[in-house]
């Protein structure tokens, strides 16, 4: 940006801060985001309001009280947000910590306040680095920006779901994750695996789904040490095949080793088992499976989602979730008691939101919204 910027000096008066702190905006900012818009675009430089929540001090934790640093502070957009999954973490630099850090200034908690800085990772989250100023106040936008995230944002996409809940949210969710859909082939779902579950660390590989393993993206097939198409809502739970459809519906397909895609075969999931050979914090015994801890979050929300989306029309069977591990090839899975736990315990990281948001943007045009939204799951199926 040329020419000469003009700028405003605000004081601000924070307790126990006596002095005035004086801080330095631009003149003529752009549009400020909503915490979820900042979420969805980390890129470039943006303008957020939002509620202090908290303090971060891990990828998934968030501390509410008794704080022990000044150098970082979490946002949301509601003032009792609870899932860090919609949570924006911000880090102070020296010149706001006397101001805003939290160890020092607690009562900034439940007020609002506006940041502008990179939007990027931080603490391998999403989140607002560098910051270029800080204030006190404002409000929170309930409009998106002139210019939109360059991912969207998706409360326009979940606009006939606002306000409902239970068995109504479902047939809203049902009607908007259904409309529009492109299908995939069968033998299509190769090459759509080998983008949406490329190992961030190596792109030639991609990261199996169970066992966490990196695996080059060629040895895919059904030989011993290839990879291959995990169906985790089982395709004989309602026999649905690999039929165009719930067969092929990157939602709940994910690479895995093959000697583990058999070892888990149609089994329901659940807590407990015996450990699963070459997939390490796997279990599983006669019925059921417990995936290692840093999915059990994704397979509870890949569940709910086919739960929803297949609802019995357009020729497909009728899927539905319940709290048994012995539902055979009726299309039923559960157990839903430990998937809403799962759920609640592993919420969407990164990476999951992502993968979501490619299928969305490059295959299905369609979301997965328990992943936009987990706490949806509690009010479909708790």
């Amino acid at each position: 940006m040329s020419g000469v910027k003009r700028h405003r000096r605000i004081a601000l008066f924070a307790a126990p801060i006596v002095a005035a702190v004086f801080l330095t905006v631009p003149a003529g900012a752009a549009a400020t985001l909503t915490v979820a818009q900042a979420i969805s675009t980390q890129s470039g430089t943006g303008t957020v309001t939002g509620y202090v929540v908290g303090e971060p001090t891990a990828t998934n934790t968030v501390r509410t009280s008794n704080f022990t640093g000044d150098t970082a502070l979490a946002l949301a957009d509601s003032r009792t947000e609870t899932s860090t999954s919609r949570m924006l973490y911000v880090q102070i630099t020296s010149s706001y910590r006397s101001a805003f850090g939290l160890a020092s200034n607690p009562g900034r908690v439940g007020t609002t306040i506006t940041v502008t800085g990179s939007l990027t990772a931080y603490f391998s989250h999403p989140g607002l680095k560098s910051p270029t100023s800080m204030t006190a106040g404002g409000t929170t936008p309930t409009t998106p920006p002139t210019t939109p995230p360059p991912t969207g944002g998706t409360d326009a996409y979940y606009a006939a779901a606002a306000g409902k809940s239970g068995e109504s949210l479902k047939t809203a969710l049902h009607g908007i994750i259904s409309s529009g859909v492109t299908k995939l082939s069968y033998d299509g779902v190769w090459n759509a695996l080998k983008v949406t579950d490329q190992d961030p660390a190596n792109s030639a590989n991609v990261k199996l789904f169970y066992s966490g393993i990196s695996r080059s993206k060629s040895l895919n097939g059904g030989d011993s040490g290839d990879w291959n198409r995990e169906h985790v809502w089982a395709q004989s739970h309602g026999d649905f095949g690999t039929s165009a459809g719930p067969g092929t519906d990157l939602h709940h397909l994910r690479p895995e080793d093959v000697a583990v895609n058999g070892a888990r075969g149609n089994k329901d999931f659940d807590n407990g088992g015996t450990a699963v050979s070459g997939a390490p914090g796997n279990y599983t015994d006669s019925n059921s499976w417990e995936p290692r801890a840093a999915v059990k979050g994704d397979v509870a929300r890949m569940i709910f989602y086919m739960a929803v989306r297949y609802e019995g029309g357009d020729s497909y069977p009728d899927l539905e979730v319940d709290d048994a591990t012995s539902s055979g090839t009726a299309p039923r899975m559960g157990r839903v008691s430990a998937l809403l736990a799962w759920n609640a315990a592993d919420p969407p990281d990164a990476a999951e939101r992502a993968r979501n948001q490619t299928i969305y943007a490059t295959y299905q045009h369609n979301r997965n919204p328990f992943i936009d939204h987990p706490e949806w799951a509690a009010s479909i199926f708790g």
